[in-house]
């Protein structure tokens, strides 16, 4: 490495180096450096005069030598006009000087005007933006932090100005020392005796890829300038990748000053108050090229992430995951890594529930239940509602009740157990990928480095203070009795709005009994004769309006609730509001579910003594079918209505959003001709990644692992459907990170943070819906009783189809229709069926008949029931959480190969640096032999 020294003399910054210049903003100019003189010996006046001479033309150099001492002024009159392909004097002088600069650099908008300086990072502002000061100052400390800077206006509204940065090598390998950036570590020929124990990590990618892609196996270490000789440089300008150099600025600009005192720093600061609008590191050129990729190469980065990765074309391929941690750093990588390990282990369980619907398909026609309904012609079922609703034969719910075999059969209990011990494996094998992930990434040892406090909990805490134990400085206090009040407020909002989601809930329930009567006494023949279904359809498309108005409304109380508790960090600002918009979100989406799954038809009564709400409105009933073909409905409508949704947003909104700028742009320009902006423009015009960081994509897909795990054993299907979805939506978020957002800052992360805690919790709740969806929603536990005790084959021990022999019968009771209360007697008498008016109806329940000791009260065969469903959901339960913790401790965290390279890594990196060290010792020993025998000889 390069040795340089730096100082500031009379407010004017220096960089000093070796070989006898100056180096100011990029520019050297020849000079002698006096060895042992004072810094004020160098005539500062004869530097600028050069620096004059040299640039005429460009008075930036001047004005950022003085702008250090110089009074806060508004610096536009520095600014170059928005021009992509301008060229400057001193990038001229310097062609013709010999130093060559590719055309192709000062023309792709990645490179300063001088072709050379490539382009770190960009922050936007508006020259009519009252915060001059603060900017200026700003920009004054990042010229005296080394980073290099240009401006320049926008080519379609001068008002917006760009600011772009560069930052020299040696402020990047100074900040990378700080960060503890690591970079590939030299292996030298006199220890490659050692490289046959190396773990190879290479890169998995597609055959069409850049040269400088290719990466060599070796080992990673942590960046240092006094052991720079032991890492792999071949061009200092590329050693750090750019995703690198974005991060290493943005740390910088994050602790940087704008104001005088402790609190007065950094960039997100500024983008808050509004100084700058927009702060963002550019993509590396287009996605798309004239040429093909497979003949010409990719042109960037970029390209070929759309080539191999966001192209619709390309859906059935691997992700080049190392592709997309280079470009979008680990935290976007470990999303994308997470999402395609999730999409893969749903192979299995969409194939299982595939089999579960086929399965029932192929037993429909030797069901006995089934036949039993359809052939009840002579069974004459009670009203469903008041008044309106008519008699109706038992055998017209026949294709309901072959509907609700195709997912309540005999593999229903089977699919249950095997989706809980999914969702185990699942959570544990994606541990054990993580753990690769983390090696392969060199994020084993990465630790998150302190976090700053957030700037409105110093505003409001600024007065108590104390010493921080990690830090020892002093920081802002809050007290505990001031968190525990803020936190019982926050519940206490969490509380009332789930309340909201109760009450919303409410209402679809008194609109399904209000509409029930009214499609009963609809005019159109189709929906009088399936007035439960229309009333289950429309009741589901209405529940989902709902919950898209009340998703908004939660986004709102759930900022107004995590600002209300006052989080000390940006982690934990990002948990709290994590978890109130997941549990908002939840009971919105779920709440429906669980009363079609637990509470519908469960506490009607029966006829004559039903229970109504507010007296007035009976409560509805299942279909004679049972009601899980209502919660079939629920589940299929909720999730192909929400996936669909969710991904017409996702690109959709992106696609108008961009379309409508690009129209804005020609309309400003008027007719003439096609402008070619520069990539920070094209950047800008894009829209920014949402304000949450990856969070609405996280919570999409863990409410689905909820549809698809929750209640799984009611809806087989759904582990198909999104499977089918997450094909879709991996190239659908890589098509818009690429295409349709500006490029986000690459950020570092070990794992996907508080989510796997809310995946955890998910699996556990599964495992008791589940098993109360069999015992109490599902058909399965009344038919194994009466199989094996009241059936033909009771006491036999088997449990065929021969044995469901009347079973439909005997889970019928009768009721004497004269029974009757005045205002559930219905109009019609029923004599359409027979001739004659009827005397009896059936209803599903198990009651006494009317003419008995106590009329409508509980049989014996409703007590072996209810004790069948109670002992199943403790048994299922307790067998599935045994199994779950048995497999989460057979299948170890981290693999056995893996820990035992990570170990031989370890040590070997020790004897590498010792063998390196005492090699370089030895040369220098022998050096200092030589020249001191010479300097002998040569004394007379």
């Amino acid at each position: 490495m390069e040795a340089s020294s730096s100082g500031i003399t009379n407010g004017k910054t220096k960089v000093f180096h070796p070989e006898g210049g100056v180096d100011l903003q990029g520019y050297q100019l020849d000079m002698q450096i006096l060895p042992d003189g004072p810094k004020s010996d160098v005539d500062f006046s004869e530097i600028l005069n050069a620096i004059q001479e040299m640039a005429k033309d460009v008075n930036i150099l001047f004005d950022e030598l003085e702008a250090v001492n110089s009074p806060c002024k508004d610096d536009d009159s520095l600014l170059h006009p928005g021009n992509l392909t301008s060229t400057s004097d001193d990038a001229s002088r310097l062609e013709a000087g010999g130093e060559t600069v590719p055309e192709k650099n000062k023309s792709n908008g990645l490179y300063f005007r001088d072709g050379k300086c490539r382009i770190d990072y960009i922050l936007v502002y508006r020259k009519s933006n009252p915060q001059t000061e603060k900017r200026e100052v700003f920009e004054r400390n990042i010229r005296a932090e080394g980073l290099q800077m240009e401006k320049e206006s926008s080519l379609i509204n001068s008002d917006i100005i760009f600011v772009k940065l560069h930052a020299p090598w040696e402020v990047l390998g100074r900040y990378a020392e700080q960060m503890n950036v690591r970079m590939p570590f030299r292996i030298d020929k006199q220890i490659s005796r050692f490289r046959r124990w190396l773990p190879k990590k290479p890169m998995r990618l597609d055959k069409e890829t850049l040269p400088d892609l290719e990466e060599n196996d070796c080992y990673t270490a942590p960046f240092s300038q006094q052991r720079i000789h032991h890492f792999i440089i071949h061009n200092k300008d590329t050693f750090f990748n750019n995703a690198t150099r974005s991060r290493i600025v943005h740390h910088i600009l994050q602790r940087i000053k704008y104001e005088e005192g402790k609190n007065k720093i950094g960039l997100n600061r500024l983008l808050t108050n509004g100084s700058y609008e927009a702060a963002f590191p550019l993509h590396e050129g287009s996605y798309r090229s004239k040429n093909s990729i497979r003949t010409h190469g990719a042109e960037n980065h970029r390209h070929l992430l759309y080539e191999c990765w966001a192209s619709w074309g390309v859906w059935y391929k691997y992700q080049p995951l190392d592709l997309v941690r280079r470009y979008f750093g680990e935290k976007i990588g470990l999303y994308f890594a997470w999402l395609g390990w999730y999409t893969g282990m749903l192979f299995p369980a969409a194939f299982i529930g595939l089999f579960v619907f086929l399965y029932g398909v192929i037993t429909l026609d030797h069901c006995q239940v089934s036949k039993e309904v359809c052939q009840a012609t002579d069974i004459i079922m009670c009203p469903v509602c008041d008044k309106y609703c008519p008699f109706m034969r038992l055998s017209d719910s026949c294709v309901y009740a072959k509907v609700t075999h195709l997912f309540d059969n005999g593999a229903t209990v089977f699919f249950a157990v095997f989706m809980a011990v999914w969702a185990t494996v699942f959570l544990e094998f994606w541990k054990r990928r993580r753990a690769v992930i983390a090696y392969d990434w060199d994020l084993i040892d990465w630790e998150e480095e302190e976090e700053e406090i957030r700037p409105q909990f110093e505003a409001k805490y600024s007065k108590k203070e104390r010493m921080n134990p990690i830090s020892g400085k002093p920081e802002p206090y809050q007290a505990f009795a001031d968190k525990c009040s803020r936190l019982i407020v926050s519940a206490s909002g969490i509380f009332f709005m789930i309340c909201v989601v109760i009450a919303a809930v409410f209402g679809i329930v008194i609109y399904r009994v209000v509409t029930v009567s009214t499609f009963a006494a609809f005019k159109w023949a189709l929906i009088r004769n399936n007035s439960q279904v229309a009333t289950t359809g429309t009741a589901v498309c209405i529940n989902f309006c709902i919950i898209m108005l009340l998703n908004v409304l939660y986004e709102k109380v759930a900022l107004l609730l995590t600002n209300l508790e006052q989080p000390r960090t940006e982690s934990e600002w990002e948990n709290s509001f994590t978890l109130k918009m997941f549990l908002f979100q939840f009971v919105n989406l779920n709440s429906s579910t669980f009363y079609i799954a637990f509470f519908l038809g469960r506490f009607t009564g029966h006829p004559g003594a039903y229970l109504r709400l507010i007296n007035r409105w009976r409560l509805e009933e299942c279909h004679p079918s049972g009601c899980l073909i209502d919660l079939c409905m629920q589940m299929g409508i909720i999730m192909v209505l929400k996936q669909t949704w969710n991904n017409f947003m996702e690109l959709g909104y992106p696609l108008i959003q961009n379309w409508w700028t690009r129209r804005k742009v020609r309309q400003e320009r008027g007719p003439e001709r096609k402008i070619s902006f520069p990539q920070w423009e094209k950047d800008y015009n894009l829209q920014p990644m949402n304000a949450y960081g990856l969070f609405d994509e996280y919570l999409e897909m863990i409410l689905q692992f909820g549809f698809t795990t929750i209640f799984v054993a009611a809806f087989p299907l759904a582990p198909l459907l999104a499977l089918l979805n997450n094909i879709i939506e991996i190239r659908l978020d890589a098509y818009k990170f690429v295409t349709q957002w500006r490029r986000p800052l690459a950020s570092r992360a070990k794992d996907i943070g508080i989510w796997y805690g809310i995946l955890e919790g998910i699996g556990i709740l599964s495992v008791i819906t589940n098993a109360f969806v069999i015992a109490i929603t599902s058909d399965f536990i009344p038919r194994l009783v009466y199989a094996y005790k009241y059936g033909p084959c009771a006491g036999q021990g088997e449990a065929g189809q021969k044995c469901m022999v009347g079973y439909v019968n005997a889970s019928l009771s009768v009721f004497r229709i004269s029974d009757f209360e005045n205002r559930s007697e219905p109009e019609s008498d029923g004599s359409e069926f027979s001739g004659t008016p009827l005397k009896y109806c059936r209803y599903r329940d198990y009651r006494d008949p009317p003419h008995s000791l106590v009329p409508y009260g509980y049989t014996l065969q409703f007590w072996h029931v209810l004790a069948a469903r109670l002992a199943f959901i403790i048994v299922f339960e307790h067998l599935v959480f045994c199994i779950k913790h048995l497999i989460s401790y057979l299948i170890p965290d981290l693999p056995k190969d893996l820990r035992d390279r990570m170990r031989r890594e370890k040590y070997l990196i020790q004897e590498m640096m010792y063998e390196a060290e005492l090699e370089r010792l030895q040369k220098e020993r022998k050096e200092r032999k030589k020249n001191g025998k010479a300097h002998h000889n040569e004394w007379p």
